[in-house]
């Protein structure tokens, strides 16, 4: 027998419904007994996507049985209330730091690895590696693919809206609440690897000798070898960080 649950889906995760059926109850029909699970997906709205699930008003996995009459809430990654004390439809924490970044997204995975956030891209990952990596490394896939989001195996991810880089960087720092975490300049911008003090005698030959003549500190990146050292772009960067940050910067010290 035909069954009808009533659907609410909070903040963006509304942007995957068509316009005429964001911010409103909708009406999911189907035959019992059905998981959450497969009503969200019915919706055109990716689990993946989803950090919270309220069962008429009891939180709840993505497996609990939906049955006729019964209301379902839908609450996106890190949704801003507190949740600590509900049961969150995943077995370990979205808030892990580490990233991967679909196509297209280069830009704002050079921006993640400026702030100290290890973050992979490639623009050979295809849609199998991108899910593998995610899901077998805990990473946050960042991507605007929403079919990429709708594969069962993928459940830390974030769908990023169509935004300038920079302003997608903002959003992210700002929607995975990652303000207390960022760790500026102390990670590769060009491959990911960590950065480490390198002395003046190790780097010659690897810099230009009117660098070596101005600077007396230097970095290099432990995977692919590329020197780091605080140039005239410096001063820009680092104001772009106090903006990310809301007025605060964490830098290079001079220890």
């Amino acid at each position: 027998m035909a069954a009808k649950a009533t659907l609410r889906c909070y903040a963006e995760l509304n942007d995957f419904l068509p316009r005429r059926h964001r911010q409103r109850d909708l009406i999911a029909r189907f035959v019992p007994p059905v998981p959450v699970r497969h009503l969200i997906a019915n919706a055109g709205v990716p689990p993946a996507a989803v950090e919270l699930v309220l069962l008429n008003g009891v939180s709840v996995g993505f497996d609990a049985r939906v049955e006729d009459g019964d209301r379902i809430s839908i609450y996106p990654v890190f949704e801003s209330f507190d949740v600590s004390g509900l049961l969150r439809v995943r077995g370990t924490p979205l808030r892990q730091v580490h990233f991967v970044a679909d196509a297209h997204l280069g830009r704002l995975a050079r921006y993640l690895r400026m702030l100290g956030f290890d973050t992979l891209f490639d623009n050979d990952f295809g849609d199998n590696e991108l899910a593998r990596l995610s899901r077998e490394e805990g990473r946050i896939l960042l991507t605007r693919d929403r079919g990429l989001l709708m594969r069962r195996g993928i459940t830390h991810a974030c769908y990023l809206p169509q935004l300038p880089p920079r302003e997608q960087l903002v959003w992210v720092v700002e929607r995975l609440q990652l303000t207390g975490l960022l760790r500026p300049f102390s990670r590769c911008t060009a491959c990911n690897g960590d950065l480490v003090t390198a002395a003046v005698g190790d780097v010659v030959g690897s810099v230009p000798d009117g660098v070596l003549r101005r600077n007396k500190r230097f970095w290099r990146c432990r995977g692919c070898g590329r020197v780091y050292w605080k140039g005239s772009h410096y001063a820009r960067m680092r104001e772009f960080v106090a903006r990310v940050r809301g007025g605060e910067c964490g830098i290079l010290t001079d220890e």
